[in-house]
């Protein structure tokens, strides 16, 4: 009998132990308002978990934290928490430039020490609770037993809570140029071989691998956006999906040699990003991105300018023009190749002449720059050489005379945008970068859009690898020290990185509008991107294309741009960017002069945003105010249904009149047969007006909203 009392308290004792040790490894973190209640905990393997909810609705089921190492133990397994910490912070910070004049950093925090008995490592794991989601990341502080380690692959894992509907794109370490799949969570293995679509650099990893930023909808009507923010120091991760479980693990993007990451402690890692809501205008406004990441680098900040310009570049993306100077030269030598003994192609687009007459037109409608492609030597053979040494980037072709352009350019009050085409060689880029930034400092460039079109040199990396990652952030590091601003195209995707280095004012990395004159971008493809790739940041997509049929430019081509020209207009409000292009000719804006205008008006830097309706894949309209002036700008994109849009100009100051200038769908308008068909009306409107307003197949709409000024301005209109 004694023995069994002995037993008995025995075992009373180990399950009190281990409801004592559950208590103290298990924590619960609230968001500010409290809507969100975020749960840590190390569970039998000593493995840490966590899990979210949104008033009491699974977000995250419980889901396993982890770093698989290589030549070492992982950090994965064999953790006890050490130490908590909780802490709350509500600052206001303002940006250079954005979608408002403030931002709110709002969270509480919850930072766990952990310690792994069997090798004595510390790992810290740091969350972040807002009330739109959550942000987290693991820390490793300065320690005898961790210094440098190899990441063979993040174990990060996403327990989603249902077979959710979501919108899409391959997994791949080299582009995100695709468009997007809308489809369950189930579905995407089967999806998968149909959506890899041709570019001249990709790389898959899974049936069931997808990119960031994913965008989800529960069936209980939860929008939930999965990310990064911060990338720095680190592999881009893609998300890999265990189909039968619905549960998604990190993948990141591994160097030539299958590494994915080179460590050296005390060092972080990016945030991982969990934002969600019931309404899907605020995965919009979500500001958590650039909240994890850290304040502005730079002390002077007074050369950074929002732009709005246009190129010489859709001529030759059509095919009406060439990028290279010569079809006699096939293989260059920068330096050895004599252009002066060639016979120029005709074709040439950057020739002074030409480059003149775009100056002319966008300085006499009040743009901020032009941007120039194909004007230096070397474009003969640039792609898909695998070459070392393709551009130096000072050196222009015969036909471009910098100095009359420089001239030129001055005089009509435009800044120049430089184009540097690195063709994938970073290394040759590094090797010129001093040189031509300082080339365009000598000649008032204070822009450049930089690519990087191709498989990656050194052979075998990839563009979304740690130490091109490193690249692209030391690119716009040095362009800082020269007063540059940069639009990198084909760069790893945008991480919210543009609050610490607001020079970096635009990216592509994502399937723009020069997909429009190769094989066409799906029609819902602008109301997909602002729920993904912008999540991170401002994508450089050029719009403004009025002239839709591409055979008009090049008559072997069948490709279409899929959109009405009101919708055109409306991207330069949806679509957001400080780096807005008129994308298409200036003969073809002559012919829309009306339509042109809006153009011309719109603001591409803001005070306060609004979502008026949302819903991805179908249809998304802003409202955004102007920064410092009483004008509102409303755009509206619509997928392949026609739609009905019903909005209220309850934002506008209570008490004044304002006109409203409509650019809409006419009603026969259709994004196929019928792109050019609009109207344009103008209201008198005030807070309490209301619109309903047709949106055609591909189509949309753009409002320009100014105050009246005086009550002459209002006779003769219509008021809502």
């Amino acid at each position: 009998m004694k023995n069994n009392h002995a037993i008995m308290r025995t075992y009373l004792l180990a399950i009190l132990m281990a409801v004592f040790t559950l208590q103290v490894n298990a924590q619960s973190l609230q968001s500010p308002s409290g809507n969100f209640t975020m749960t840590f905990d190390v569970n039998g393997e000593g493995t840490p978990t966590y899990a979210l909810d949104l008033d009491g609705e699974a977000i995250i089921k419980e889901s396993k934290l982890g770093l698989q190492l290589k030549d070492a133990e992982d950090l994965i397994k064999g953790f006890k928490v050490v130490d908590t910490k909780e802490s709350s912070a509500d600052e206001t910070w303002e940006p250079v430039w954005g979608e408002s004049k403030e931002i709110r950093n709002h969270y509480n925090e919850l930072v766990v020490t952990l310690n792994q008995k069997s090798t004595d490592r510390t790992m810290v794991i740091r969350f972040r609770l807002f009330d739109d989601g959550l942000g987290f990341r693991y820390e490793f502080p300065e320690q005898k037993n961790l210094v440098y380690f190899v990441i063979e692959e993040e174990r990060t894992q996403f327990a989603m809570a249902g077979d959710h509907k979501a919108w899409w794109i391959p997994g791949d370490y080299d582009t995100q140029e695709y468009d997007y799949v809308t489809s369950k969570l189930s579905e995407i293995r089967g999806l998968m071989e149909k959506a890899y679509t041709g570019n001249v650099s990709q790389q898959g990893f899974s049936q069931t691998g997808v990119q960031t930023a994913l965008m989800m909808k529960s069936e209980s009507g939860i929008y939930i956006n999965l990310h990064e923010a911060a990338l720095v120091e680190y592999s881009c991760m893609h998300l890999d999906l265990d189909d039968k479980n619905m549960i998604f693990e990190s993948h990141l993007t591994p160097d030539a040699e299958g590494v994915k990451g080179y460590m050296q402690a005390p060092r972080p890692t990016p945030w991982r990003t969990v934002i969600a809501s019931k309404n899907a205008g605020d995965i919009l406004l979500s500001k958590i991105t650039l909240n994890l990441n850290e304040p502005c680098a730079i002390e002077d900040v007074s050369w950074i300018k929002p732009v709005k310009y246009m190129g010489v570049w859709w001529e030759m993306i059509t095919g009406m023009s060439s990028w290279a100077y010569t079809d006699d030269v096939h293989s260059v030598h920068l330096g050895v190749t004599d252009y002066s003994k060639t016979k120029p192609n005709g074709k040439h687009a950057a020739n002074t002449e030409n480059v003149k007459r775009y100056i002319d037109f966008a300085s006499e409608h009040g743009f901020d720059a032009l941007l120039v492609e194909g004007w230096n030597e070397g474009w003969e053979d640039w792609f898909g050489k695998s070459k070392d040494y393709v551009f130096d980037f000072v050196t222009p072709y015969p036909d471009f005379d910098v100095d009359e352009v420089r001239e030129y350019a001055k005089s009509k009050n435009i800044k120049m945008m430089m184009h540097h085409e690195t063709s994938g060689s970073v290394r040759n880029y590094e090797r010129h970068m001093d040189a031509a930034y300082q080339f365009m400092a000598d000649n008032g460039y204070n822009s450049v859009k930089s690519g990087y079109v191709g498989p990656i040199l050194p052979r075998g990396d990839h563009h979304y690898s740690q130490w091109i990652n490193n690249h692209y952030l030391h690119a716009v590091k040095k362009a800082a020290d020269y007063k540059i601003m940069v639009n990198a195209h084909e760069a790893v995707r945008p991480t919210g990185l543009s609050r610490t280095y607001p020079n970096l004012i635009g990216n592509e990395s994502a399937r723009g509008t020069e997909y429009e004159a190769f094989v066409g971008n799906n029609v819902d493809h602008t109301t997909i991107l602002p729920f993904t790739r912008l999540v991170g940041g401002p994508m450089d997509y050029t719009p403004g294309i009025f002239v839709t049929d591409i055979s008009e430019y090049d008559p072997s081509r069948t490709s279409y741009v899929r959109t009405t020209i009101a919708r055109q207009l409306a991207l330069y409000v949806t679509m957001y960017s400080p780096l807005q292009m008129a994308a298409d000719l200036p003969q073809h804006y002559e012919k829309f002069m009306d339509a042109f205008q809006f153009i011309k008006d719109v603001a591409i830097d803001w005070d306060e945003t609004l979502v008026l309706e949302a819903e991805p894949g179908d249809y998304i309209t802003y409202a955004r105010k102007e920064k410092g002036a009483d004008n509102w700008f409303v755009g509206k994109t619509n997928d392949e249904t026609p739609r009905t849009s019903t909005i209220k100009f309850d934002f506008l100051t209570e008490g004044k009149k304002y006109i409203a200038t409509v650019y809409a769908d006419a009603k026969d308008a259709h994004f196929k047969d019928n792109p050019q068909a609009y109207e344009i009306k103008k209201y008198v409107v005030t807070s309490k007006s209301k619109l309903s307003q047709f949106t055609a197949p591909g189509g949309g709409y753009a409002i320009s909203i100014t105050e009246a000024k005086d009550k002459s301005e209002l006779k003769g209109l219509k008021k809502l």
